[in-house]
Order: structure tokens, then sequence, then C-alpha cells
């Protein structure tokens, strides 16, 4: 019998093996959009409760939790979670905020390290069985933490330099020949305002998203082409195989996403306080 007429006679299952007659299930977009749980209608408005928001929530819990309790009570002679705590505070205060901003980047480490380990533990909810998705594969999330920098970014620019100065030292940088200003104003502005915030939102989006997809892909090939045969044994291992060496790749890169979006947020405010950066 062949594989169109098997196909045809026998429903496939939602994850057919190599020897049911069907056809490889490549995974596609289609698995980051979840079905919502539930729909909460607050003045008329209806809000998905679903997986993407639980776990969000979980990730907010998560870290506020963790550094309430490594930080009350405090004692001179730390234990395991202070230690821990003081050395994630140490690792964003020293290596992205005094690195960066200077001095005066110590106010800002509580911003910069509620970002840092909410994308990274948001990241890393992709890989730890039962949840298995990476929210800032959803766009939303992404483009709102982008904004909530941004925002912090044009106030703390104007506050310290002055609206005028804000973006006039922007669209003029010194230095550059007078002709030029009116080729370069306007992609200076465009930059500020435009290419910024979306390249800093869609370069964490795309490799979460990229990652969740190669992944899946992967750990669906593994269990299509398991059958009693070489070709299936031998493939199977083999997606197998790549699929832990792809986990632990993408580990990498959920925690080395999390430290760019939080060092360009950094790099933002240290220009938004001081014009000549």
């Amino acid at each position: 019998m062949s594989a169109v007429k098997l196909s045809a006679e026998v429903p496939c299952p939602v994850v057919p093996h190599l020897n049911s007659g069907c056809g490889f299930p490549a995974p596609n977009a289609e698995i980051f959009f979840l079905e919502p749980y539930a729909t909460l209608n607050v003045a008329g408005m209806d809000f998905l409760i679903g997986k993407t928001s639980i776990i969000a929530a979980l990730v907010s819990l998560i870290v506020a939790v963790f550094f309430l309790a490594a930080a009350r009570p405090r004692k001179m002679v730390p234990g395991k979670l202070q230690s821990i705590g003081e050395q994630a505070y140490l690792f964003v205060r020293d290596q992205i905020a005094r690195e960066v901003i200077g001095k005066d980047g110590d106010r800002f480490v509580p911003f910069l390290g509620s970002l840092f380990f909410f994308i990274w533990i948001s990241n890393l909810m992709g890989v730890i069985p039962g949840a298995q998705f990476p929210i800032m594969s959803s766009l939303a999330f992404p483009v709102s933490l982008t904004l909530m920098v941004y925002i912090t970014y044009m106030y703390l620019g104007m506050k310290h330099q002055g609206p005028v100065k804000f973006f006039t030292g922007a669209m003029f940088p010194p230095g550059v020949p007078k002709a030029m200003y009116g080729l370069l104003a306007p992609l200076e502005l465009l930059q500020l305002v435009v290419t910024r915030p979306v390249t800093q939102a869609i370069r964490l989006f795309a490799n979460m998203f990229a990652g969740h997809l190669l992944i899946t892909t992967f750990t669906v090939g593994a269990y299509y082409l398991i059958s009693p045969s070489i070709v299936g044994v031998l493939g199977s291992a083999t997606s197998f195989g790549v699929t832990i060496i792809l986990t632990g790749f993408e580990m990498f890169i959920q925690g080395l996403q999390a430290f760019i979006f939080t060092l360009l947020t950094a790099v933002y405010i240290g220009g938004s306080l001081h014009a000549e950066h």
C-alpha cells in the first residue's frame, strides 16, 4: 500500500512516525500561537489568560521572591541565598551599570537588574520541562520592555539635557562637515526614535523565536524517525543528539540576549545622562 493511500485511509496522528506513511510534520509559526485557557472581561475589554501570561507572572514572582528573600534579613556573614543575591547584584552593577554609565549607574542597578533577570529567566523557560516556551518569542513582550526602556531613555535625556538639546545633539553630532547635516540629521533622528527601539526588540524576539523553532523541529524529528529499522534508530538518535546540543547552545544564547538587551539599555541611559556620549 502506498504512503498516499495509507495517509488517505488512515488519519495521521498529531506527530506521526516514519513508518506511518505520513509526512514529517515540520513545526511552523503556529506553535507560538497558544490557545488561551480562559478569557477575563474587565470594563468591556477581554484579557486572555494563557500559558504565556502564566509563565510571565511566574517569572516575575520568581525574580521578586528571590531578591526579597536574599535581602532579608541581612547578615554580616551571609548565607548561601544572600551570597547568591549579592553576586547577582554585583554582576549587574560592575559589569553593566558602572562599566557603561559610570558611578551614576549605581542608581539604575535595580532597573537594569530587574530587566536582566526577568529576560534571562523568561528565556530559560524555553528549556525547562513543563514550561518549554520562551515568552520573549512572543513579540508583545520584547516590544513592551523596549517601550519601557525608551520612555525612560527619552525622559532622562530631556530632563538632563533639555528637550531641544537632546534631539539636536543627536541630529547634529559635532565634528561633522555642515554640508552633511542635511543628509545626516534625518537619519540620526530616524535612528533615535525608530531604528534603535525596533532593532532592540527584534533582536531579542528573533533569537528566541528561531531557537525555540529549531529545538522543536529536531525534537519532533527524533520522535518521528524512531522505528524498528537502521534508518529509524540512527536518524532518531542523531536528531535527539542534535536537540541536546542545540539546547545547551540555546541556554547560552538565552543568557547572552538578556545581557545584550540590558547592556544596550545601559548604553542608552548613559547617553541620556551625558550628551557627549
